[in-house]
């Protein structure tokens, strides 16, 4: 456990503000990522593909490919920079002027889907706006997970991550409510309602309110990162000499290590492929949504609300179970309940289910995605908050940074993997919803693989090596 005063802020204090960090960012995720920009460019792009001369069905899985190729590429950046940056940044002792880069690319490049105008002309540069925003908070997330282990013991991190997952999802539960109350501007008014967009200063035919996500994200992050900066605190002191050679030398002998250390290599393997499928439901759910289903914004906003609130609520209570029972039988449950999930989306399309036909205009493709986005959104936060507090068991209190650089980089090392086996399924099969199968093989392998992750990781070594240390 770390000192209670650090540069004169106390333990609590430094708790509250990291956990602001999980409230800042998630309308990115929430209203970027899934629910409103993601579907508001996919059926962007397959207008725009579908005036170009495609038919309708090549038009869908032509915008979702490219979609999922943007994610691809982020992903690969995420891995390589992310453990780069970590080990640099332990070895230097410096974590927050990395954090102010990031921060500051990410609201730029957060601001710029503004632009994402209706006709499709700016879908490439804001493919890669979009792209370039969640690298930046992605590495973002590295450095502040970084921080997780010196906020208490082993039996105390997993109810920290929960409670700061959950409280993030109620940010991005809030941030949805004001997206769609307020701006979201679909047949001209806004999500139920009936406002004009902006209160009447943003053009609906022109989709500015749907577009103002961008800026209010940014803003957002600006406004809620305050808490952060002034309660997270790092000392001004190197750990240790040397550059970026010095940093690279003992980055290489971290991953020798990791090799020999059975139960930390098979975590990493676990998570690089259950967070990879978990980042494709992420990123495609909405998508899914709008190209498979047909559904519109209302629709959406709901669906978007229904995952907000489910994942708020089970990831806080994910917290507690990780408390009591360790994050391991966590993460099985979570996995499991992903894995029904998938095989019910893959089956599922407006007039059937798996072959089955369903009468004209049914419900039941809308009540099963609802209640699958539901699932996604609570077992979604739990898995992820469980992972961290996972790899918390695995750190060593001396090179967290880099640790937390090796998790993005289990997250996101095959990051590319997911998206890019969706877009490849979906180019070949020719069909938005097929698309998805992959997803299941990626949470399978995952499953697997924790077999041989040990519940209390390498904690036990830790304790000894400290224990021998003091005289």
């Amino acid at each position: 456990m770390s000192s209670e005063i650090i540069a004169g802020v106390s333990l609590k204090k430094r708790i509250r503000g990291w956990m602001m960090f999980d409230w800042a960012t998630q309308p990115f995720y929430t209203l970027g990522l899934t629910f409103i920009f993601g579907p508001y460019f996919a059926v962007t792009a397959a207008q725009a593909y579908l005036e170009s001369g495609m038919d309708d069905a090549t038009a869908k899985a032509s915008a979702q490919t490219m979609w999922s190729m943007g994610q691809a590429v982020a992903g690969l950046f995420v891995a390589v920079i992310g453990i780069l940056a970590g080990a640099y940044a332990d070895n230097t002792g410096r974590r927050m002027p990395w954090l102010w880069a990031a921060s500051i690319v990410y609201v730029i490049c957060s601001w710029m889907l503004w632009y994402m105008v209706p006709d499709g002309s700016a879908m490439w540069s804001s493919l890669l706006f979009f792209s370039i925003a969640f690298v930046a908070a992605e590495l973002a997330l590295v450095f502040t997970n970084a921080v997780l282990p010196s906020l208490g013991d082993r039996h105390e991190v997993g109810k920290i991550s929960g409670s700061g997952a959950a409280l993030g999802y109620t940010g991005g539960i809030l941030s949805l409510f004001i997206m769609l109350f307020l701006f979201f501007d679909d047949g001209g008014k806004t999500f139920m309602i009936g406002l004009d967009p902006g209160f009447g200063l943003l053009d609906a035919n022109m989709r500015e309110g749907t577009r103002a996500v961008g800026p209010l994200i940014a803003i957002w992050f600006i406004v809620f990162m305050v808490p952060y900066f002034l309660w997270v605190r790092e000392s001004k002191a190197p750990n240790s000499q040397g550059g970026f050679r010095k940093s690279m030398g003992e980055l290489k002998s971290s991953l020798q290590e990791m090799v020999k250390r059975p139960s930390l290599f098979s975590f990493m393997g676990a998570q690089m492929f259950y967070r990879d499928a978990l980042n494709g439901l992420y990123a495609f759910g909405g998508v899914y949504a709008a190209l498979v289903l047909d559904w519109g914004q209302t629709q959406l906003g709901v669906f978007g609300i229904i995952s907000g609130i489910s994942a708020a609520l089970f990831t806080w209570i994910s917290g507690k179970y990780d408390r009591k029972l360790g994050p391991r039988p966590v993460i099985y449950c979570h996995i499991w309940i992903l894995i029904i999930v998938s095989l019910l989306i893959i089956g599922m399309s407006r007039t059937s289910f798996y072959g089955f036909p369903l009468a004209q205009g049914s419900s039941l493709p809308d009540i099963m995605l609802f209640i699958c986005g539901a699932a996604i959104g609570g077992s979604g936060g739990g898995i992820y908050a469980a992972s961290r507090s996972m790899m918390v068991r695995h750190t060593n209190p001396n090179r967290p940074t880099e640790a937390f650089g090796l998790f993005a980089l289990a997250g996101k090392a095959t990051a590319f993997l997911a998206p890019l086996l969706i877009g490849v399924f979906t180019y070949w099969l020719n069909d938005a919803r097929l698309g998805f199968t992959p997803v299941v093989g990626l949470f399978v392998l995952g499953l697997l693989l924790l077999r041989w992750v040990h519940p209390n990781g390498d904690q036990d070594k830790w304790e000894k090596v400290s224990s021998s240390s003091v005289p």
